[in-house]
Formats: structure tokens, sequence, C-alpha cells
């Protein structure tokens, strides 16, 4: 039977392109919802949860190897009910089976592949299986029938099980973020912006080896620095410059794809998001104001082009994504063969655009193809051909055009065509900011049509949603869509739209706050429900910066244009909910850590209001620690970390060692060797007639320890003092 001979199961009445794309697998699908969780506590039958979304490409090879097997959905549909989850409809849910995907398996990853018990709780997870056993990963049929041989013969250690990761879900979740009596020290950024330094590539831009994102996150971050850090704008400017040539961004058409899969940014995966170009156009922006780099105008252009004539539905709102595949190849509406550039540009024209555009060597891609790509900057080429780069560009525009136009001819990926509040916010800001600074009115009045049919579709009722989904119920907003629809509208104020842009972002922060802050600080992801188990609070950055950091960096805005010292207030609270996660970890919540630099720059209390003995007495919180890895285990499993305690000026702690004060101590469930502390100042005292050392300064641990399994977790223990008085001792846990 072909699929088409299936009839059409409960996903048909969907909307989301992702569940459509299943709708005639043999797999008796439910969306999530109650009638789907009722079944399954009924009949008390485990749940197969696949989570993916419409441009996924793995998700694609999954259904067509797998879902749209008869024996296969045979299996399926007897033993589990299966739910299909579009993960952009649902972030809230997508995020908890992630994290358990990443601590059952240590990776994750997109199709996202669970199981779960009738209660929610995950006991068995992966990412992409194949059909049968290959390289490595095992056959799905397989899989399967493995979790009912479990279910069925070891139900109790089963739940047992399940119990267990819920219960590390929940610890990492609902309690990552530790409410602190002040403010994250605004230098805690400086550390972050080191961390980005040790893992720049700084031949190729970008962070780290393959494969390399965007990661906006790390940019943003960069972007603070540039004024006083030249290091900063090297690394900057490179990545930019690095990510502009390569083949991650489409050379005809504009706008950047997802990722690229090699270390030069030559090879991308091909699906283009509009979360990842609204935020690459701020960026681009704000380059572009810093060097006026005329290819950098060139890529704000043309991917607002490309935002205009691919992603922009008739009332002037966003869509969501390209595919990366055509037909089942990826790529195959982006790649070029050699005989195809030779017939469309001519020997003469083939000739001469091949060097610039990177096809003038062996394929690259599968073997046979090439993705077009700068190599070397235009004006570098120019200078060398003994021409102006206006000449040039002229020359190479009018081969793009060419190219562009039988490019079209093929079949064109297929578009998810959903409209969703925070990425069109992102894109929003993007576009807002490009017309600013390039300056381009025409960019800013679009990102004000988009503005206005968003919050007409998605707004209808006072109350913001997330996405519509026809006759299906509406999805409330999630934090994002609430942070980077303001963040959009801020835009708007800033690039002279209007006062009521500043109007509706503080309306929308107010039901923002009155829907999802936590009254202990920071914003839950979404609204409490029945069908989740957390409520979570995002901190660490991903391939968007974090809702919460975006939230904090918001309110400060907020207080800067209204003068409202409410908005630097829900700041500050915002920012003192995750005080303590970002000094341990401040390289994962990197634009957490960065809106504790602008609040303290702005005039805010960063770094002060600890609480002291008394209600009433309030002092300095002098130390902020951090912990990190420095390089990739070993062999033996062995892996070298370095925790750093920074004092302010005036205060010390004690050495190890002494008998009657609590000296520097570092402990560990996990096995440590060659640990050793170094301090910037040491200092001998006699107290108490005994002599003993204090640190000041900063304090450097470093060593290894066993990191096998589970995350490593250290204690640190030390009391602050100055010359006057001590603190009560503190003791800091650090998961590296």
């Amino acid at each position: 039977m072909s699929e088409s001979d299936f009839p059409e199961n409960r996903l048909a009445g969907e909307t989301s392109p992702y569940l459509l794309l299943h709708k005639s697998n043999p797999v008796e699908w439910y969306p999530w919802g109650e009638e789907a969780l009722e079944r399954a506590r009924s009949e008390q039958r485990p749940i197969f949860l696949s989570v993916g979304y419409s441009t996924c490409y793995w998700c694609h090879v999954m259904e067509r190897e797998s879902f749209s097997d008869e024996s296969v959905a045979e299996l399926m549909n007897r033993e589990f009910v299966n739910i299909k989850l579009d993960r952009e409809e649902r972030p809230d849910l997508d995020e908890i089976y992630m994290t358990a995907t990443q601590v059952l398996t240590q990776h994750g990853g997109w199709p996202n592949s669970v199981f779960l018990t009738p209660e929610l709780k995950p006991f068995f997870a992966g990412t992409y299986f194949p059909p049968e056993d290959r390289q490595g990963m095992p056959g799905f049929t397989r899989v399967l029938q493995s979790m009912v041989e479990a279910w069925r013969g070891r139900r109790s250690e089963v739940e047992q099980q399940a119990d267990g990761v819920a219960d590390a879900l929940r610890r990492y979740l609902e309690e990552r973020a530790q409410p602190a009596a002040r403010t994250p020290a605004a230098e805690i950024a400086d550390e972050s912006f080191k961390a980005l330094g040790r893992r720049f590539d700084a031949r190729w831009g970008g962070f780290g080896g393959a494969p390399k994102f965007p990661a906006p996150s790390n940019l943003m971050l960069l972007e603070d620095f540039v004024d006083r850090e030249p290091f900063a704008a090297q690394m900057l400017t490179e990545t930019l410059d690095q990510m502009a040539r390569g083949g991650i961004y489409d050379r005809l058409g504009g706008g950047f794809h997802r990722y690229a899969t090699d270390v030069e940014w030559k090879i991308p995966h091909f699906e283009k998001m509009l979360y990842d170009n609204g935020l690459l156009l701020e960026l681009y922006a704000r380059e572009w104001g810093r060097n006026a780099d005329p290819q950098v105008a060139g890529i704000l252009r043309e991917t607002a082009t490309w935002l205009e004539r691919e992603m922009t539905d008739a009332d002037g709102a966003f869509w969501s994504a390209l595919d990366a595949e055509t037909e089942g190849v990826e790529g195959a509406f982006y790649v070029w063969t050699g005989d195809e550039l030779r017939a469309i540009l001519g020997a003469e024209d083939f000739g001469f655009l091949a060097p610039l555009y990177g096809f003038d060597q062996a394929p690259f891609f599968e073997e046979h193809h090439y993705v077009l790509h700068l190599p070397r900057p235009l004006a570098d080429q120019a200078k060398k051909r003994q021409m102006g780069l206006d000449e040039l560009t002229q020359q190479v525009d009018a081969l793009r055009a060419r190219l562009f136009e039988a490019r079209g001819q093929r079949r064109e990926p297929l578009t998810d065509r959903k409209v969703m509040a925070d990425w069109n916010g992102m894109a929003i800001a993007g576009l807002a900011e490009a017309g600013r600074l390039l300056p381009e009115p025409t960019f800013v009045e679009r990102a004000c049509r988009a503005a206005d049919a968003v919050l007409a579709r998605l707004r209808p009722q006072g109350r913001l949603l997330h996405v519509l989904r026809g006759e299906q119920p509406p999805v409330s907003a999630f934090l994002s869509d609430y942070v980077y629809l303001v963040r959009g509208l801020l835009a708007l104020h800033r690039a002279g739209a209007g006062e009521r842009w500043r109007d509706l972002a503080a309306e929308l922060t107010e039901e923002q706050i009155d829907r999802l802050e936590d009254p202990s600080g920071g914003f839950f992801v979404a609204a409490e429900s029945a069908e989740v188990l957390f409520r979570s609070k995002e901190a660490f950055d991903g391939a968007t910066p974090a809702a919460n950091s975006i939230a904090a960096l918001n309110l400060i805005e907020l207080a800067e244009v209204t003068g409202d010292a409410r908005w630097r207030d829900a700041a500050e609270r915002t920012l003192r909910a995750f005080a303590s996660l970002v000094e341990q970890l401040p390289d994962g919540a990197r634009t957490m850590a960065l809106a504790a630099r602008r609040f303290g720059r702005s005039g805010g209390r960063a770094g002060a209001a600890a609480t002291a003995s008394s209600a009433s007495e309030a002092v300095e919180r002098p130390v902020t620690v951090s912990g990190l890895w420095r390089g990739e285990p070993g062999q033996d499993g062995w892996r070298e970390f370095e925790v750093v305690l920074a004092l302010e000026d005036g205060w010390h702690v004690y050495a190890p060692g002494a008998s009657s004060f609590p000296g520097v101590e570092l402990s560990s469930e996990s096995d440590t060797r060659r640990v050793e502390l170094t301090a910037a100042a040491r200092e001998a005292l006699e107290l108490d007639g005994e002599r003993i050392e204090t640190w000041s300064g900063r304090v450097v641990i470093t060593g290894e320890v066993r990191a096998e399994g589970s995350p490593v977790r250290l204690q640190l223990t030390f009391q602050p003092c100055d010359s006057t008085r001590c603190l009560a001792p503190e003791s800091v846990a650090l998961e590296l």
C-alpha cells in the first residue's frame, strides 16, 4: 500500500504543517490533548511522544522510513498511545521533554522520541532512530519491542526510573533559579566575555568547531564590549564577516540558513528560520552602524527583500520557516553542479564568477555539488583584478540575477506558514533596527505593518496568543511571545515610529507580569496547566537568547524610556531570581549576564543588597563565584575544571588550614585530584593567637574531577571578611 491508501488519522484536523505531514501515516497519531492523555490513563498504555517541526530534515526522514511503514505502525498502534507534537506550537512541552532526552542520553535533537508513562513521566528517550540497526544506532522496531517488553515484564522498574527522571527534571527546571537578595554583579559579564574569547575560532570566526551556529546571544554580548575591548570588536566583526561570506548565507536569494555543518561556514543545514534572520538583521544593522561596510548593507537589504518576497503574508505578518529539503533531498533548491552553472553562465562568465563564488575547485557538497559562497571578500578580489569595488559588484550582480532566475524554475521548499508572536517580534525588531541605522524608512514601515497584523490576529480579545490554529483551540502566549514582541515594539519606538509602540510594549509587559511572573522572582515559561509536568523558568540561552534574560533587558529599557521606577524594580526582581545561577554559569546564561551589566550601567543596584543578620541591616555581598570546564574529558574519564572566587577590593577570605577560622574548601561527591589553589594576593595575620593567611583579589582553584555519567557538582565553602567584620560563612553549589 502507498501512504495515500491509508485513511487520514486525527492529525488531519490540525493546522500545523508538521502535524499535517503525518496525517496519512498508518500510525494512529493523536495531537497532544486530553483525548490522547485520557486514553493512556484509562488503558494504562505507555505513550510514544514524537516531537519535531516542519523544516526538520531528520523528522522527514523518520516519517518516510518508519511512520509510513505498515508493520511499524501496527506495532505502535497495538502497544502505545502515539502523540505527534509540533515543538514550535508548544515550546513549554518541548523544553520539558528535550531536557528529559538530554538527561537520559547526554545529547538531544529533533526528532525527539520519548516514551512516557500515562502520568507523562519519561522513562526512555532518543532522537532519530533508523528503521533497522545501523552504525551503532538501534533500529526503531527493536526500540519499540524493547519498550513493550519492559512495560509488560518490568513495569515497576520502568515506573521507578520514570519517577527518578521526573525528580531530576523537577530539580533542574524548577529549582535552578534560586532567588537571591541581590542582583548579579555587573562584572559577571566579563567572565562570560572571557569564556567566549577562549572558544573563539581566529581562523574562521565563530566559537568552537563544527557544527557552527549563529548563536545571537554570543554576538549580543560582544556588542556590549566593543567600545572598550578591541578583542570583542575583532571577534564580532570577524564572525559576522565569515558568516556573510559563507554558504550559510543564501548568496542569491538573501537570508541565512540555520547553521553550518563545517568550521568554515561553507556547508549549511539548509532550513531558513524566521527567528535566526530577525536576530541577525539586528546584529548586522548595528555592525553597519559601527563601520559602514558596504557588504553589511548588502546583507541587510537582501535579507529584508527575502523576508518580503518569501516570508510575508497578505496582512504583513511573517511566516515561520522554509524547509531544508525538496522532494526528499536536502539542499536541492540551493546547490549546483558544475554543468548546471556552465549551462546558465556560459564558459566566459563561468570562468569569471567561479573563483569569486567558490566553484573553481572540486565539488564539496555530496560529492557533485557546490554551495555558492565568497572564499575572499569582494573588495580583495576587486583589488586583485585592478577594478573598482562598485564595478565588480555590478558585474557579479548581473550574473547573480541570471542564476537566481534559473533557480526560480526549480521546485521550491515548503513554507511553514504559522504566524507566531515571538518569532514575528524578532523580525520586527530586526527590520526596525535596520531601517533606523541604514537609514531605510521602508523597513520601519514594513515592521509597523507586521506589528499591526500580529496584534490584530494574535490579540483579538485583549490577551496575547502564541499562534492561531484554524478551528483548533488557540494557544495562549508563552513568555517568549511577550518578551520578543515587546522587544520588537520597543525597537519601533527607537526607530521613531511613534509613542504608541512604547505604550503597547508597556501594556503587554503588564500582561506578562500578571500572567507569568513568579512571586519569588523571574517569569515562568507558561501559565499553569494540568497537562504539563512542571512550570519552568527559562534562563539558559539556546538557539535564541533566554526569554527571562530578554524580559530583564526589556524592563531596563522601559524604565529608561518611561522614567517609571516600577519597571526598574521588576528588572531587579528578575535579575535577583537568577543571580546564583548566572554567577555559577555565566557562559550558559550569557544574556542574563549582559542584562546584569546593563542594569548596573543604567544606575541599578547590581551586586548589592544581601541580607545581613537583621532585616533592617544590609551589606554588600563582595564575592562572585564561577566555575567552568577546561578542555574535554580524557579517555580515562578525568576532566580539568576551574573555579574562580573573585573578591571586591578590601575583602578577603581565609586560606585553608586555619584551625579556628573557616578556610576556602572545595568538595565534591565525585573523585577529584591535582587540586591547586592560588590567590592574587596573600597576607599573614595574627588572630586570637593563631597566625593565619588571608587571600584577596581572585582566588583560582584548578584540578581534575571524574566526569563520567551524571552532572558533576562541586561545593565551595568560604567566609568573606573585611577589616572590621566577617559575613556568615557561605557554601556555593556549582554544577559544571
